[in-house]
């Protein structure tokens, strides 16, 4: 006979947004207690969103949880908006879900432990957070033709200003490609074969400096179709490591500076990621991620 299912609750929420059907909707499953690694799998694989994330009891006494981040094909050590959404959920979770409360949440990610500031305004809130590591030093790669040829594009689109093709990583690898303008950001996609001969099974982050908002500092889109994610609304891990592109050709001045992205206009999920660079000595010491997160549903698995 088969096993009797378990009913696990789980929440559906809209990350790096403060509106419901906008930014980058994710999964959490609450209850994930007695999920092996090939069932979790599998419940990302149903969802189908870029992230789903399972919520499991913390191993540190001051934690909020443990959590493991699936994409629909494989496990994830960190990612953004998993982060972001689970944060505020957790908040919620604890506190009425009313009125304005702030909040610490940490949670124990496969790359450490992650620890968000969270404000919870109603049914919605704002988690900003530290990246656990720090990007390492940005590294060119391929060449502009191969590049262009991957996404449709011509050589001489790729690139503005000093910005050129990097890859970096601060915890999960990206590779970064700089357009001439929102019309070549608008106009790229994968394609097939040429894609991955330029980029393999990597994930890749296409950005501008030229915005939909004048408010804004850069747009861009995300593709990442071997992972399963043929694109992405909001990036939080390649926001982290992009902070790495931005000291690289930018130098922003010692402070504090802040930057907002714009991703996922293109799809019809507008995203907003706050990107904060702390430099002292011109060493970049602190990088921090933060982004708005709401509630769209609440159900039961049965699993």
């Amino acid at each position: 006979m088969p096993d009797t299912p378990k009913a696990r609750r789980y929440c559906l929420l809209d990350v790096f947004t403060s509106e419901r059907l906008a930014g980058n909707p994710l999964a959490v499953v609450l209850d994930a207690d007695g999920l092996d690694t090939q069932r979790m799998q599998a419940i990302a694989r149903e969802f189908n969103l870029s992230e789903t994330v399972f919520v499991l009891p913390p191993q540190g006494k001051a934690h909020s949880a443990a959590v493991r981040i699936f994409t629909p094909k494989h496990e994830m050590p960190f990612a953004g908006h998993p982060t972001v959404g689970t944060s505020v959920l957790l908040a919620l979770e604890k506190f009425d879900g009313t009125g304005t409360t702030d909040g610490i949440i940490v949670l124990e990610e496969k790359i450490g432990a992650v620890r968000s500031g969270v404000t919870l305004n109603g049914g919605s809130g704002f988690a900003e957070f530290d990246i656990p590591v720090l990007p390492d030093l940005p590294v060119g790669f391929s060449d502009k033709e191969m590049i262009a040829a991957g996404l449709g594009l011509e050589p001489s689109e790729i690139g503005f200003e000093n910005h050129r093709p990097m890859r970096c990583s601060a915890g999960f690898p990206f590779h970064f490609v700089p357009v001439r303008d929102l019309e070549r950001l608008d106009a790229a996609a994968p394609v097939g074969k040429a894609f991955h001969r330029a980029f393999g099974d990597g994930s890749v982050f296409v950005y501008t400096r030229e915005t939909v908002s004048e408010a804004h500092d850069f747009a861009a889109r995300m593709f990442a179709p071997a992972a399963g994610i043929p694109e992405d609304p909001a990036t939080g891990a390649a926001a982290a490591a992009f902070s790495g592109i931005v000291m690289h050709f930018d130098a922003p001045p010692p402070g504090t500076t802040r930057y907002a992205i714009e991703q996922g206009v293109a799809m019809g999920r507008p995203s907003l990621i706050e990107l904060e660079l702390v430099i002292e000595k011109k060493m970049l010491v602190t990088v921090r991620i933060g982004g708005h997160a709401v509630v769209v549903a609440r159900g039961e698995l049965f699993v």
